[in-house]
């Protein structure tokens, strides 16, 4: 199978955590026969230095006629740190998720026994935890409208939704509760707010199409302690914008660390797919970064290509590296491996050239053979 994909490295870590989920890439193109087209292009800090704009149209072109695209991270303290900034690469991802109208982020939270000891939870509250997060992507208070009054005194930051936004989403966190274990969390602020008594209305009406889901609605502050209460009680979570921005960060933890976690956004014409961490520009260059949510937001690409045998691989390759303690700098700070390193043990094991097997001995003593 041949499939276009467009690859924007953005700042910070990002060009170094692309680098590997491409070499998995390549690896399963190998295996696979498949046929892997990649076409490089600007967003972020990176792209203002080179043309002035976080999100050149050349960009936003290159995604329109890719199949889908992997993008690594977006940030710069430059930008952070200046507040006046008129121009921030962030503007750069916000215009590129409503040019390509990708309303749906999906974030799956699944926890590895072998980082369990990072997570501030006790490790039986993360035993079976393995939920996802359905966000809307595409409305709500980031793209309403937005003022401050002339004397500085007062700021404004509308929310709306309308209703087929809200359905939208709602479809596809519904038809995905389907597969798995048939529960869906509504999670909203309907006692205050009245886009959140919108959504609750609208998913009240469609959960009648799915009358072998079990729906459950929960305000947003109590699902953000039950998330650390009792994690293992989600399995679908649906939830509007901002919502969604911090519930799904705040899951985030679960697994130990933010290196370990992918996403996926799709819309109407195609899919975006990257980690969810940021540009830590700290480690930028030094090829410490952990490349594992890259390589897994890679895989669920190859799930929308519909090469679910080749996504499982990826996977195995990637818990195969865990359990055999080859971790990046951000789970072992002292005995660590680099993030190439790691992008090149995935990637072996996706094509076999390196089996379950592995000398324990000499991975605790740091050799260089393993196997």
């Amino acid at each position: 199978m041949k499939k276009n994909i467009a690859v924007i490295n953005g700042d910070g870590i990002g060009p170094e955590v692309i680098a590997q989920a491409v070499r998995v890439l390549n690896a399963v193109a190998e295996r696979y026969k498949h046929q892997f087209n990649y076409t490089y292009c600007l967003m972020g800090a990176g792209a203002i230095e080179q043309t002035g704009n976080p999100l050149p149209d050349e960009t936003i072109e290159i995604c329109l006629n890719s199949d889908a695209i992997l993008f690594g991270a977006i940030g710069d303290p430059k930008y952070d740190n200046n507040p006046s900034a008129k121009v921030r690469p962030e503007h750069g991802l916000l215009k590129l998720r409503k040019s390509l109208q990708l309303f749906s982020n999906i974030r799956p939270i699944i926890t590895y026994p072998a980082v369990q000891h990072l997570s501030p939870l006790k490790e039986t509250q993360l035993e079976g935890v393995d939920f996802i997060i359905f966000r809307e992507l595409t409305g709500g208070i980031y793209f309403g409208k937005k003022e401050t009054s002339p004397d500085g005194t007062q700021a404004i930051d509308e929310s709306i939704y309308h209703v087929s936004e809200i359905e939208r989403i709602a479809h596809i966190a519904f038809q995905n509760a389907r597969l798995r274990r048939k529960k869906l969390t509504l999670i909203d602020k309907s006692n205050v707010l009245e886009t959140s008594r919108l959504w609750r209305k609208v998913v009240q009406e469609i959960a009648q199409q799915y009358p072998d889901i079990a729906v459950n609605y929960m305000y947003v502050d109590n699902a953000a302690m039950q998330i650390i209460i009792n994690p293992k009680q989600f399995d679908v979570i649906l939830t509007e914008n901002m919502f969604g921005d911090i519930i799904s960060d705040e899951a985030s933890v679960l697994s130990g660390s933010l290196g370990m976690l992918p996403s996926a956004s799709y819309g109407v014409c195609t899919a975006l797919f990257e980690p969810i961490h940021g540009s830590y520009p700290q480690a930028a260059g030094k090829d410490i970064a952990n490349p594992i949510g890259a390589i897994l937001s890679a895989a669920m690409m190859l799930d929308y290509f519909q090469m679910h045998e080749e996504a499982n691989r990826v996977r195995q390759g990637v818990s195969w590296t865990l359990q055999n303690k080859f971790f990046t700098k951000d789970i072992d700070p002292i005995n660590f491996y680099f993030t190439s390193t790691v992008g090149e043990l995935i990637s072996d094991y996706v094509i076999h050239k390196i089996t379950d097997e592995v000398n324990q001995e000499n991975v605790e003593l740091r050799k260089s053979t393993i196997i």
